[in-house]
C-alpha cells in the first residue's frame, strides 16, 4: 500500500477518501465473508457473528499501521421483505477524518458494517 508523505491538507483528503477508503472496504468485505460467508441465517449466532466481525475489522484495521481511532459498527438482518435503514451522523474534521458503510448479502441476510476512522 501506498505511504503518505504531504503534509498537504489536500492531498491527506485526496489520500484518506482513495488510497485507505479502498483498503477499508476490501477488508470489511474479508472480515465478513470469514465469518458469516457461507452460512444461513441463525438467529442463536448472531451477537457471535456481530463480535467477531467487528472483532476481525478492528484487528486488521489496526494492522495496518495508520494513525486512526476506528470505532466500527455491524449489523446482520435476517432478510424477511422487511425494511433496513440506517444512518450515521458525524462532526468531525473533514480534511483529516473520514468513514465508509459496506453492504453485504447472501440468499438469507443482510449484514451493514460501518467503519469511522478518526485521525490521532
Amino acid at each position: 500500500m501506498e505511504e503518505y508523505s504531504s503534509g498537504d491538507d489536500v492531498n491527506l483528503f485526496f489520500y484518506i477518501n482513495t488510497v485507505i477508503k479502498s483498503s477499508i472496504v476490501s477488508l470489511l468485505k474479508f472480515c465478513i465473508e470469514g465469518v458469516i460467508g457461507g452460512t444461513d441465517y441463525n438467529q442463536n449466532k448472531i451477537n457471535q457473528w456481530t463480535a467477531s466481525i467487528v472483532e476481525h475489522s478492528l484487528t486488521h484495521l489496526v494492522k495496518l499501521g495508520r494513525p486512526f481511532k476506528y470505532i466500527v459498527n455491524c449489523s446482520v438482518m435476517q432478510k424477511s421483505g422487511a425494511g433496513l435503514h440506517t444512518a450515521n451522523s458525524c462532526y468531525w474534521d473533514t480534511t483529516t477524518d473520514g468513514s465508509c458503510t459496506v453492504r453485504w448479502e447472501n440468499r438469507t441476510m443482510y449484514c451493514v458494517v460501518s467503519v469511522f476512522a478518526v485521525a490521532m
